[in-house]
């Protein structure tokens, strides 16, 4: 994750970050800024269209499309945000839990072996669900036309909580943890597991196809008529005015796409392997 200063704007307006969309655009800028210079030159020097031609009121269907895609762009942007927060709260949710977990363990152990296994398990969990959610497989489970060898790759998170819940279920067979403290102790368990799935469902459900896919063909044929428009009041600017419409369009539309995988290894990603390392330094605090 950046770490940056809200209260900067200078850094902001003038510095290039790697994860700024403008390096990604560049390439279609120029692109863009050529197709709209050479569509503003025919226009100015050989069309020379009457004040009667009717595609100059193309201009009017621009100004009410404009609209629809504002919207459209605002639910998609918030969209991604509320998966990119969702999980972050899972996340922060992992870390109270692993700390109740060792809070309550390092209470009622008593045995030195018993507590050092679950304070290598318990971060040990949070670490493996990094890796798990970082997988590319976790995000292709639910895709059609794609078959994962289950059996060459079992569920780590999974393996990890069932030892856990196996060692806890040992103790309560020796009588070293009563029923009420078995129950306990479970449910902390089941936490890690609700909080596994939850974040499984963000990692392997994207956007809808169809919604994506009907945003970006809309920006590209909304920007490549924007030139027909503007050519015959704004001459040879229009290049540079086309091509910032689309860097502002396209941008927010990179930005939903990054943010709605928070557990990628983009720059806006959630920082999931420092905060596993945190875990680990906050349980060895409990259970020294």
């Amino acid at each position: 994750m950046i770490s940056y200063n809200t209260k900067d704007w200078f850094t902001f307006i003038f510095r290039f970050h790697k994860a700024d969309t403008f390096r990604t655009l560049f390439p279609i800028m120029i692109a863009i800024g050529i197709y709209s210079g050479f569509v503003g030159y025919m226009e100015v020097e050989y069309w020379q269209l009457t004040e009667k031609s009717y595609i100059k009121n193309i201009t009017i269907m621009h100004g009410m499309l404009g609209f629809v895609i504002s919207l459209l762009l605002v639910f998609r942007t918030n969209t991604a945000y509320d998966r990119w927060w969702e999980g972050r709260k899972m996340w922060g949710a992992l870390v109270n839990n692993s700390r109740n977990f060792a809070l309550k363990l390092a209470v009622i152990l008593k045995d030195e072996k018993d507590s050092h296994y679950f304070k290598k398990m318990i971060p040990t969990y949070a670490a493996v669900l990094h890796q798990h959610l970082s997988n590319e497989e976790t995000s292709q489970q639910l895709f059609d036309g794609v078959d994962l060898e289950i059996d060459h790759h079992l569920h780590k998170p999974n393996q990890v909580a069932k030892k856990m819940f196996q060692k806890i279920n040992d103790l309560y067979d020796s009588k070293k943890i009563s029923g009420d403290q078995l129950i306990i102790l479970n449910a902390e368990i089941q936490s890690f597991t609700d909080i596994c799935g939850a974040c499984e469902r963000i990692k392997n459900t994207p956007i809808p196809y169809s919604y994506s896919a009907f945003i970006k063909k809309f920006i590209f044929f909304y920007v490549m008529t924007l030139p027909f428009g503007y050519s015959f009041s704004l001459g040879y600017y229009t290049a540079p005015v086309v091509v910032f419409i689309f860097y502002v369009l396209a941008s927010l539309e990179l930005i939903a796409e990054e943010i709605e995988d928070p557990f990628g290894g983009d720059a806006n990603d959630l920082p999931t392997k420092k905060i596993a390392e945190n875990i680990k330094k906050h349980v060895a605090e409990l259970m020294p």
